[in-house]
């Protein structure tokens, strides 16, 4: 074209000058996040294209390569020599569960106006289970870092009642008294003879708890026989005060408030085994593998470590290996928690 023509009438040297773009390049991108929903691309079909996707499950770490378009996000997955590929933008899933949780209620309302007793019988269950469908959980990606070190001060152990969770927090409180402890409860009961303030219990009034309550001091609390009892955060700050992890057997809810910097905790999920790997005379391990079950489809993104609990010395053991591991290991955490 011109140019070539001006380089052969060119007489003498000829030097060339580069001149930067105006734009220059994008630096690399250093967000890295986990994903809090499991994907599949070949069963989307709303990407524009299948094979352009990456596939992922819950707990996944992706780096984020490029966020340039509002519904399709560009991503490789860490440690991964592959090449980037789609990921549904946070939008986009927010968008999908709401109208999948809208569709859902639409379809429950119909069935239970059909049948006046299935109607009766859900709203039993919905009670009894409200911890699990108290909310639509809008949960897609949090942003993470890898940290070389990170103390943990909280083991958070998940699980369905009756899954042995109390059992393991008290034998590695007694196998590690110098490491661990459970926070004191307080109550509204009254003192019995030979109790003492203090020793097993926090003895407090009613009105006095109803005031804490009310002020957010409180991480759970109910009631039993007449009385309240609750876990103040305050008992749980003593404890990593006096340099100890708290171990913490609570409701999924709790870690509404414990997911922060400041409790910096492990969650374990200790999962029921599968029910027909046992001999169950009275159906209670259907029931307890059934609700195993259902608390880990809800709250499985919040998760670090799932054992499943085949043998219950064997399940502590395995929790000491990874408590172990997780503070000589680098590991990734919230970036809210660093910065």
């Amino acid at each position: 074209g011109a140019l070539q023509k001006l380089l052969r009438e060119a007489r003498g040297s000829v030097t060339f000058k580069i001149v930067p773009s105006y734009r220059s390049a994008p630096p690399p991108c250093e967000i890295f996040v986990r994903a809090q929903f499991s994907y599949d691309p070949l069963q989307d079909d709303l990407i524009p294209c299948a094979q352009a996707g990456i596939t992922f499950n819950i707990g996944d770490i992706l780096q984020i390569i490029s966020k340039d378009d509002h519904h399709w996000w560009q991503a490789r997955k860490d440690n991964s020599a592959g090449s980037a590929g789609l990921i549904p933008s946070p939008e986009l899933q927010e968008w999908r569960i709401t109208c999948k949780a809208l569709e859902n209620s639409k379809h429950e309302q119909v069935n239970c106006s059909i049948f006046g007793r299935k109607k009766k019988l859900k709203e039993k269950y919905l009670a009894k289970h409200n911890a699990v469908f108290d909310h639509i959980d809008l949960a897609t990606y949090e942003e993470v870092v890898k940290l070389p070190s990170f103390q943990r001060k909280t083991l958070v152990l998940l699980g369905a009642h009756g899954v042995g969770r109390r059992h393991i927090k008290n034998t590695i409180i007694q196998k590690h008294p110098d490491k661990y402890a459970y926070p004191m409860a307080h109550t509204t009961r009254p003192l019995k003879p030979g109790e003492e303030n203090g020793v097993a219990y926090y003895f407090v009034t009613y009105d006095e708890m109803m005031t804490d309550i009310n002020a957010h001091e409180y991480l759970e609390y109910g009631t039993h026989d007449d009385a309240m009892y609750g876990t103040k955060l305050d008992t749980i700050r003593k404890i990593h005060h006096e340099g100890k992890i708290a171990i913490l057997d609570v409701e999924p809810q709790a870690l509404k408030i414990l997911r922060t910097a400041e409790f910096a905790p492990l969650v374990v999920f200790i999962a029921a085994p599968p029910h027909r790997s046992l001999t169950d005379f009275d159906g209670s391990l259907e029931k307890l593998a059934n609700e195993s079950e259902l608390l880990q489809r809800a709250y499985e993104h919040l998760f670090d470590i799932t054992i499943v609990n085949e043998d219950i010395e064997e399940t502590i053991d395995e929790l000491e290996r990874v408590m172990e591991r997780v503070h000589t290991t680098p590991q990734w955490v919230p970036v809210a928690w660093v910065y």
